[in-house]
């Protein structure tokens, strides 16, 4: 295919809330492009964007699609991405190489909590916006309505660029109020038919067309001046401002359409070539070493990787972003994360799943490469004279939901776990990990609907049937007073027996904690635990009762049993012992012989000082409208929460509190439902705290009846 200079590149992500007709959207501009012969549909499963055997049975998207059209001589790249929050990652690496988000609204339902969501990730990213009010077709469609929603959502910068005459069912025709004609569109797509605004609209035009060259001329000095002397601009001067102040988040321009039928595509590809960002115009992308890339042809060759999927036929894919030069195909980069050299063999360009080859990608461009040796999501590759130097990587967001999960048939265990490692590598935002605590392979994910996309792919793709179970939760064991308690290991079996004797107290490790006066301290270690908390181990042997050399070994049947605390299996911390007394055998005392011994005097011990369980607290955030503060507030109560504060935020509360780890199990689903999808929150831990005697009492014969049924 003709090779596209940076100039004449474009960048988009269509985002918006779920059901917003981004897929649609994509499809039309295709069509306008000259990519497709004819539009296709959710419905019809036929769309190029939403091609995986998942997107077609569910009918909504679930990973971003890489796709192009050509208009005005301009190629123009489309990522379309998954409406809903719980695919956020998606939507995070998209804008991370994209230089303008469209963002769709639902002209039926104005401002969603998805919508929210893809605003937030558009001022994390620092990305230009422009709104698409799409589906004004639609009886219940409310353009004015919806307007004013964007602007108590997202601020006055959000202004009318056009407005629909005849919106509602056979909407066609728009006020365009930056070309100030009327534009008439054809069902079938193609060039609107232009003409004179209408007497009736001229003066609702005329102040909304004062409204946006106010709002185009505010980014520019130079273009305030032409203003002030002229009291208009001219179109290129509105395109100019209207592109200084998408790059600058000045300006939110509104466009209207109706993707399904074509009506305002190809004015919004228009609108794209002449009003957008080309990327040389876009702020400089900065490496983690300072050095900046602008888009620029002459630069060194460096490349980010923004996403990674596995393709039938063709393997795991690399899509990547040029930041800088001019790739051609054979290249040697390296790639810094781990200074490998990688050749990148073969190019494409992609529209959907199909894919068409190239030999040189400019700076600026969208394109992918295969078969890569060792190049995940995330990484840079770059020309070697540019050294270690890599872009900064994306950042994924923390997981919201876990589950323990396995193989219905023990015999896909192993498989199970490639698969779901496999999963990481095309979704960052999937965490996957084997418990050595809790014994258990954990799924941490954006949510249920993201848990649900996973379970799909291993049913589907990789055959595995699983279960999935709310995950153990890491309980800590310590003491509340001190103890002593002896044990004696004797055995005798022919030959040489055993024999091992140990006296020993323990009692609450504290700050400054104060050593009991009966006892002399001979050797002391401390030992951070690896799950927290501390062990302070003291020598306290007189008179020789037990030889210095079988010490290490007390030491290791006590830390043996700390892994596995008496009460519920769960670590023990925070602990002081004092091996005081003993006894040793001359010929049958060994090292084995007194890890056992220690090992059963520290749990005899531990069982009397005042054993409790303690459960990990977290620092909670919620973020949620003001009028749903009280269906939250009630349901966190439930959850043992203690409310810390509030606080405004805009539109919405935060509230802030700490909440044991074991009432937040499936929390992003239950707030999701209180709120309608408005409420986010944020999970931090904390410390650990000891349970309330009720809970104990639970926990403990839950554990005792575990143990019964695997006897």
């Amino acid at each position: 295919m003709k090779v596209y200079d940076t100039k004449n590149i474009r960048n988009i992500a269509l985002i918006g809330g779920a059901k917003s007709g981004k897929t649609t959207m994509a499809e039309s501009m295709l069509f306008e492009g000259k990519m497709i012969n004819r539009r296709g549909s959710v419905e019809d499963h036929n769309t190029v964007s939403d091609y995986r055997p998942i997107e077609i049975e569910r009918q909504h998207s679930v990973h971003s699609s890489l796709l192009y059209t050509i208009y005005n001589d301009t190629k123009i790249n489309i990522l379309d991405v998954p409406g809903f929050s719980d695919f956020v990652g998606e939507a995070i690496a998209a804008l991370s190489v994209c230089d303008t988000a469209i963002m769709m609204v639902n002209g039926q339902s104005g401002v969603e909590a998805t919508t929210e969501t893809a605003w937030k990730q558009t001022e994390v990213a620092n990305t230009p916006v422009v709104f698409s009010m799409n589906q004004l077709d639609h009886h219940g469609a409310n353009f004015d309505e919806a307007v004013n929603a964007l602007k108590d959502y997202f601020g006055d910068k959000v202004t009318v660029a056009q407005y629909p005459v005849n919106g509602g069912e056979g909407f066609n025709t728009v006020i365009d109020l930056i070309l100030m004609k009327q534009l008439t569109f054809n069902p079938n797509g193609g060039e609107p038919i232009v003409s004179e605004i209408p007497a009736s609209e001229k003066d609702k035009a005329e102040d909304l067309h004062l409204a946006l060259v106010e709002r185009a001329a505010e980014g520019d000095e130079a273009l305030m001046e032409k203003y002030f002397e002229n009291d208009t601009l001219t179109l290129e001067e509105m395109r100019e401002g209207i592109r200084k102040g998408l790059v600058t988040r000045t300006i939110f321009p509104v466009m209207c359409s109706s993707a399904k039928h074509g009506v305002g595509t190809s004015r919004l590809l228009d609108f794209i070539v002449n009003s957008c960002p080309s990327p040389d115009v876009m702020p400089a992308v900065k490496t983690k070493g300072g050095k900046e890339f602008n888009s620029q042809a002459q630069d060194p060759v460096a490349m980010f990787v923004f996403k990674t999927s596995i393709e039938q036929h063709l393997g795991e894919v690399s899509f990547f972003k040029l930041f800088g030069g001019t790739l051609t195909e054979s290249a040697d980069l390296i790639c810094p994360r781990n200074g490998h050299k990688e050749r990148l063999s073969q190019l494409f360009v992609l529209n959907g799943k199909n894919r068409e080859k190239v030999d040189k990608v400019m700076a600026g461009d969208i394109a992918i490469a295969i078969k890569l040796k060792d190049i995940k999501t995330g990484d840079s590759l770059m020309d070697p004279k540019i050294g270690d130097d890599a872009f900064p990587g994306l950042k994924v967001p923390k997981e919201l939901y876990t589950v323990a999960v396995k193989a219905e048939n023990s015999t896909d265990d192993e498989k199970m776990a490639g698969a779901l490692h496999e999963m990481h590598r095309t979704d960052p935002t999937i965490e996957v990990g084997l418990s050595r605590e809790l014994k258990q392979m954990l799924i941490k994910s954006q949510g249920e609907f993201h848990l649900n996309t996973i379970k799909w792919y291993l049913k589907n793709v990789y055959k595995i049937e699983v279960e999935t179970f709310a995950p153990k939760v890491p309980y800590r064991e310590t003491i509340t007073k001190s103890a002593r308690a002896d044990y004696r290991h004797k055995k005798q079996s022919g030959g040489s027996g055993q024999f091992g004797e140990v006296h020993l107290m323990i009692q609450p490790y504290v700050e400054g904690y104060k050593h009991p006066t009966d006892f002399p301290v001979r050797g002391t270690e401390e030992h951070d635990l690896p799950w927290g908390g501390k062990l302070m181990f003291h020598n306290s042997i007189v008179g020789g009762s037990i030889d210095a050399r079988f010490m290490p070994a007390i030491l290791k049947g006590i830390m043996e049993r700390m892994t596995e605390g008496p009460l519920t299996g769960s670590y023990a911390r925070d602990i002081v012992v004092y091996v005081y007394d003993g006894k040793m055998h001359p010929v049958d005392s060994n090292e084995i012989s007194f890890k056992l011994a220690g090992r059963h005097a520290f749990s005899e011990a531990f069982k009397a000082a005042g054993p409790k369980i303690m459960e990990p607290i977290y620092d909670l955030e919620v973020r949620v409208p003001e009028d749903m503060m009280g269906a939250v507030m009630t349901d966190l109560q439930g959850r043992r929460a203690i409310i810390m504060g509030m606080e405004a935020a805009g539109k919405n509360q935060v509230i802030k509190a700490k909440v044991p780890g074991a009432e937040m199990s499936k929390y992003v689903t239950s707030l999701s439902a209180i709120t309608s999808g408005r409420g986010t929150f944020s999970l931090e831990y904390d410390a650990y705290q000891q349970v309330p005697t009720d809970v104990q009492e639970k926990l403990l014969k839950e554990y005792e009846e575990s143990q019964n049924d695997e006897d």
